[in-house]
């Protein structure tokens, strides 16, 4: 072979090497590629991190008093309204009082009788007893006039005891509010008959100072741990859903209620309300704040949660997605993911403090797998139909 020929095999062996070689660089790079557009990454950053209970309930005032009657009887007269301010002793309303005037009347008739036949029993016990220090009568009939002076004076003290219950009685035909306030409910109405026989009848609900109010709970028995007294909560209700409210754990009742194996406990939020916006029996939707952390770095929790898939998966630092610093998260390198172990902190149910990790603000990682567009309808494929 000559000179000339072997130079020329030689130069194409090497061209078909270099193109070969550059081939499968160009190969390996888009399967990294590839691969790499298949994850969803996002960047950390810093930002506020407020760790919450959420729970619901029930607008009350402080006080609410419910004004009932302990006699029974038709209502004769209503001198206030819903809404209305009242004070402490105002007549809120009267019953028919005749069938009780009768009542004191015939005790006062009766106590008069009563207090006739005692001047009669001491009158007639003092002349015996003149007559029985001059041994005129037996020991017998002076004992006799004893016990009849004694038995009526006691019964002119029954009859008064039974008069003075009598005019109590007919005092409580006029029923007075009891405390100072505001007219919540009336639940009466002119001619209406009340029977105060076993149960009180409630006619008025009476709520001690609007400006105060608080807020029933119900908070489960896992978070019952992270609840204290004068811890803060915000909350807004339907009426203004764009004012957050504020108020403070006033009270955490021990008192426990089970619903279809749930245990919850009653938190008591005392709350403010000078502009009167809040009034009793709205729903409030509360968070309890357990922490705030102003500026930390912040990991997304769908970081936290990802897992890739098996064959793309570098060997972890432990088992289970956990290492020994805490979690795992999971960066993108050279298209593949790489786990990286880090400690947390707080968490909002959206971000989670990143406490330690080879990790800074502006470093992305991996949230999840990106979808095919076949499968999300962006794509020009075709659906199947079922």
């Amino acid at each position: 072979m000559s000179r000339t020929k072997l130079l020329v095999s030689l130069i194409t062996v090497l061209l078909l090497g270099a193109a070969a070689v550059g081939g499968y660089g160009l190969w390996q790079k888009r399967t990294q590629q590839a691969q790499g557009e298949q994850f969803r990454i996002e960047q950390l950053d810093r930002g506020e991190i407020v760790q919450i209970i959420s729970a619901n309930g029930t607008v009350n005032p402080v006080v609410m008093v419910n004004v009932g009657t302990q006699v029974s009887g038709t209502l004769q007269k209503i001198h206030v309204d819903f809404n209305a301010q009242v004070r402490e002793g105002q007549i809120l309303a009267e019953l028919d009082p005749r069938l009780l005037q009768a009542q004191v009347d015939q005790d006062e008739a009766n106590l008069a009788s009563g207090q006739a036949n005692l001047k009669l029993q001491q009158a007639n016990w003092k002349r015996l007893k003149t007559l029985y220090e001059q041994e005129y009568i037996s020991r017998a009939d002076f004992d006799a006039a004893t016990q009849a002076r004694e038995a009526a004076e006691a019964q002119v003290a029954l009859q008064q005891a039974q008069l003075r219950r009598s005019r109590t009685n007919l005092s409580y035909t006029i029923i007075r509010s009891p405390v100072s306030g505001i007219v919540v409910s009336r639940l009466v109405d002119v001619g209406q008959t009340v029977a105060a026989s076993f149960q009180t009848p409630v006619l008025f609900q009476i709520a001690k100072d609007l400006g105060q109010m608080q807020i029933d709970t119900s908070v489960a028995e896992a978070d019952l741990g992270n609840v204290h007294l004068g811890q803060e909560v915000s909350f807004y209700v339907d009426a203004f859903p764009d004012h957050r409210f504020v108020g403070e754990v006033k009270q955490i009742r021990l008192n426990p209620t089970t619903q279809q194996n749930v245990v919850t406990y009653n938190v008591v939020v005392a709350v403010d309300n000078p502009a009167g916006k809040l009034s009793p029996g709205m729903t409030a939707y509360a968070s309890l704040i357990v922490s705030r952390k102003p500026d930390v770095v912040r990991l997304p929790n769908a970081a936290l949660r990802f897992r890739p898939p098996a064959e793309k998966e570098q060997e972890p630092q432990g088992r289970g997605g956990r290492s020994a610093a805490g979690a795992v998260v999971y960066q993108l390198r050279d298209g593949k993911p790489v786990a990286v172990p880090v400690k947390t902190g707080s968490s909002d149910g959206r971000y989670t403090e990143l406490v330690e990790g080879a990790l800074t603000a502006g470093e992305s990682v991996i949230v999840g797998l990106k979808r095919p567009a076949a499968e999300s309808g962006s794509g020009g494929g075709t659906r199947r139909m079922f």
